[in-house]
């Protein structure tokens, strides 16, 4: 817990890129630091800005929800951060610049919590991460590997509020599935 504290006094001191100029706080991370997953975002929102915390407003409420239906609570089970500490102005999608001052940050969280199993959330996660670049809808689901980590892209929650269909084969069924995946991943693990 010492060295997470430690990161987070460093990422608030952090002026690697503009958005350090706009935001309120650096958002950091939310849920269990000893956890086997690691749920990894995009960049916070206003809610999250605000609060501190990733993952807070409607999206994030979704993405509980998602968690829960899988058998995964995300305080207990789960340690859910972005890949940009700092809100981008407008909420607009973090640039390949702001991706990479962020990206040492990253690195720290995963290596100081050891997570066995990433989830990426939503293409820029998935960029952040692996350096993919594509639609999510064609690689999300798909088992993929970082530093000897299981890694399984889904859509972003914010997506699926906009496609709110819970049919089979639409994103949000889709999302659910990735995450019974995950749940069933964790189980097979020591």
């Amino acid at each position: 817990m010492a060295d997470l504290d430690a990161l987070a006094q460093q990422c608030g001191a952090c002026r690697r890129c503009p958005l350090a100029l706009g935001r309120q706080q650096v958002v950091l991370s939310r849920g269990n630091p000893k956890a086997r997953l690691m749920l990894i975002g995009e960049a916070p929102g206003v809610q999250e800005d605000a609060l501190g915390q990733p993952f807070v407003g409607r999206s994030g409420q979704l993405l509980d929800q998602l968690l829960a239906e899988a058998g995964l609570d995300s305080s207990r089970d789960a340690y859910i951060c972005n890949g940009v500490k700092c809100r981008p102005p407008g909420n607009r999608k973090p640039t390949a610049l702001e991706l990479a001052a962020c990206r040492p940050w990253l690195q720290q969280q995963i290596a100081l919590v050891q997570p066995q199993v990433l989830v990426l959330v939503g293409a820029t996660a998935l960029q952040a991460v692996l350096g993919l670049k594509g639609p999510i809808s064609q690689l999300r689901g798909q088992w993929q590997c970082f530093e000897g980590r299981a890694c399984l892209p889904i859509f972003h929650p914010a997506y699926l509020l906009r496609n709110g269909s819970s049919q089979p084969g639409r994103p949000r069924d889709l999302t659910r599935a990735d995450l019974v995946a995950v749940r069933d991943h964790l189980l097979t693990l020591k």
